[in-house]
């Protein structure tokens, strides 16, 4: 299953590559994540991971990622390791201004196994829609400083 997203955000592409680059900002605009820690040292970057608790379709999800792809002010692309649910995310953030960009992510992954071709559909809108939220959330979060 493959989703996705792209937003425009009125804001410099580094700022918001190193906003989202930082996994730690993930429960300021993510719904349903309730921590995101690095478990790695700095600075971020390929082989770098973190821990994320999250709350998704009523249950407590607990998930371990690491940084698969990082090109430094335009891409960053993360797997989880650990997951009841596994997925990889794709982030790439492109300038189209001096003072904003364009974000885009490509979600891949979900459910498993038999119980994937029973609520795939069903679970993949779900997713989907809330992944259409978050990314609304981010350029409002970007875009209003409140995550200054």
């Amino acid at each position: 299953m493959e989703m996705g997203a792209t937003r425009h955000i009125n804001q410099p592409a580094d700022e918001v590559f190193e906003f989202l680059a930082d996994a730690a900002n993930n429960t300021l605009w993510q719904n349903g994540t309730r921590s995101c820690t690095w478990t790695s040292e700095p600075p971020i970057g390929v082989g770098s991971t973190y821990e994320q608790h999250a709350r998704f379709m009523g249950r407590n999800v607990r998930s371990t990622f690491v940084v698969t792809v990082y090109e430094p002010g335009q891409r960053i692309t993360i797997k989880s390791v650990e997951s009841a649910v596994p997925i990889e995310v794709d982030r790439a953030v492109v300038p189209t201004g001096p003072e904003s960009c364009r974000v885009t992510a490509v979600i891949s992954g979900g459910p498993q196994g038999k119980i994937a071709g029973l609520v795939g559909p069903f679970v993949g809108r779900m997713a989907q829609n809330s992944i259409n939220r978050d990314y609304d959330r981010l350029v409002e979060v970007l875009e209003s400083g409140i995550h200054s």
